[in-house]
């Protein structure tokens, strides 16, 4: 059964009228997710350092921003491991903004530096606007190491949802074009497959916050031929042909999530094909359970867990 927790909350935002994400305007909707962000997220901890910084692109710039953490015993110059890290909302909601207490919290946890990825959105920029993005952020952050104050050696992705899609895929690109080399991902509820035909997308379709509705609703702003990009591997990670010679993955799926079955089908694809892939399922909770420490317990457990997982790699 749904956590207690988890209801409490969906009855909440029932009982205060919150619309669905699909009934409203691409702009309306970030507007809200980031009202909204500040009610249910824990207090943010302490941090040594959080800057923005601009990422060279073709189209122009990206905007990051990088988190470093405080840690007993390392000097303030030190090169620290880090997380590139791409935050969630279908491609068409979420910021730097709405994601900045969880990448402080795994900055904080992992004693990892936190690069934040403001790719482009769509409908604005369609696919593959956001994976070019992922991709020259990645390799960015290896090629300016010594001016980040980070090790090239110790690079990681990771990301929630859309975020989750888009560190698998940029996992695979850098993997493809033959560096640089990655040492984790951190794959959060992860889209992996938008032909959307799993049997979570059949059960869990309505009533646990995200649904098939607004599914539909991102893959369509986010896709221009839904048709014919949704079975491209980058749209769709699941679907490409060697998921061999990536780097170890954690993959964090929920129970009451439609993503859940294609979450779980993207780790057993990393292990047969030889990838250390390691899954974990948090059966009582919904989709984007852990932005959510300050009303769900489990959420800050979870954070906990994620953290934990990337600082073991990253040794």
């Amino acid at each position: 059964m749904l956590h207690p927790q988890a209801q409490a909350l969906l009855q909440l935002m029932a009982d205060k009228g919150v619309p669905p994400t699909h009934t409203l305007a691409p702009q309306e909707a970030r507007r809200l997710y980031l009202e909204r962000s500040g009610y249910t997220q824990p207090d943010r901890p302490q941090i040594a350092e959080s800057r923005n910084v601009s990422i060279p692109a073709l189209h122009g710039t990206i905007a990051a921003r990088l988190t470093r953490p405080v840690v007993p015993g390392a000097a303030s110059g030190d090169a620290l491991p880090l997380l590139v890290y791409f935050h969630g909302g279908g491609w068409v909601i979420g910021d730097l903004d709405t994601h900045e207490t969880l990448c402080q919290q795994l900055a904080d946890l992992s004693a990892c530096a936190v690069l934040s990825v403001d790719y482009r959105l769509a409908p604005e920029h369609r696919f593959p606007a956001a994976v070019d993005d992922a991709v020259a952020a990645a390799q960015w952050a290896a090629v300016n190491a010594a001016r980040l104050g980070i090790d090239p050696a110790r690079i990681a992705v990771g990301g929630d949802s859309a975020g989750g899609n888009l560190a698998a895929v940029a996992a695979l690109a850098l993997r493809d074009a033959g560096g640089p080399a990655l040492r984790f991902q951190l794959l959060i509820y992860p889209v992996t497959d938008q032909r959307r035909g799993s049997e979570s997308y059949r059960t869990r379709a309505t009533g646990y916050g995200l649904g098939a509705d607004t599914m539909a609703y991102f893959c369509a702003h986010y896709l221009h031929d839904e048709a014919q990009h949704a079975t491209d591997w980058r749209a769709s990670p699941l679907l490409h042909k060697d998921h061999s010679r990536l780097p170890p993955a954690f993959v964090l799926v929920a129970g009451y999530d439609p993503l859940r079955d294609e979450g779980m089908a993207y780790a057993q694809a990393l292990s047969a094909a030889g990838t250390p892939a390691t899954l974990v399922s948090y059966e009582r909770q919904m989709h984007g359970f852990i932005t959510l420490g300050r009303v769900l317990d489990e959420a800050n457990d979870a954070v906990h867990l994620c953290a934990d997982q990337l600082r073991r790699a990253m040794r």
